[in-house]
């Protein structure tokens, strides 16, 4: 099995600053990048990739929207999901996962974006010169989205939803790269799970 993390970083910290336990993940395929915050503390992770909170629901809603079943990443009895099964559909369908941040301070030891202080940001750039098919950097929560719009000087952070130009971005088909919000997939975020996955599908069908 292929490792994901970045093993240099895994429990590093100096001076309450944390780094990115996690390699980007790039297939060259991908149309699509994922951009979250932070991954929330090492104790909550089921497995060793992006969106490792087994009680998030984005492996889910990629099931349902894909396979027409929540379950289809889940593996209830191991309370985990199949990282295997989900690298391969990522690498099949182009989407790539990264976060925002390189290095955050954790105000309090939980996983909400509120509390997370971003130290060092991400050079979105050139995770975007790695992915030539790129059409759409779409983010879930309100703390990515502003530290993208920062970063790339987008000038109006876009409402759930809806999608915004990234200002003189462009892939090598010539097509422009667009900023994509959509709703957490934290079942903290007041949204039923339904409406999640068709946010998730309005995206897709806009690809």
């Amino acid at each position: 099995m292929t490792s994901y993390l970045n093993t240099e970083n895994i429990g590093r910290s100096k001076g309450g600053v944390e780094y990115h336990p996690l390699r980007p993940f790039l297939p060259e395929n991908a149309r699509v990048l994922f951009l979250g915050s932070f991954p929330p503390p090492r104790k909550r992770w089921c497995m060793d990739f992006f969106y490792p909170n087994f009680i998030n629901d984005h492996w889910r809603i990629e099931g349902q929207v894909f396979f027409g079943d929540r379950h289809h990443f889940v593996d209830a009895a191991a309370k985990r999901f199949k990282l295997d099964e989900i690298v391969a559909f990522c690498r099949e369908r182009g989407l790539a996962f990264f976060d925002t941040a390189t290095a955050v301070r954790r105000l309090q030891d939980n996983a909400s974006d509120k509390f997370l202080e971003v130290v060092e940001s991400t050079d979105i750039r050139s995770l975007l010169r790695l992915l030539p098919h790129c059409r759409a950097i779409v983010t879930t929560g309100e703390k990515a989205t502003e530290t993208i719009c920062a970063n790339l000087g987008i000038p109006v952070i876009p409402r759930v939803n809806t999608s915004v130009a990234i200002p003189g971005t462009f892939n090598q088909d010539g097509d422009a790269v667009s900023l994509y919000r959509l709703p957490s997939s934290s079942r903290a975020y007041p949204l039923s799970f339904d409406k999640k996955v068709a946010s998730y599908k309005q995206m897709y069908d806009s690809l």
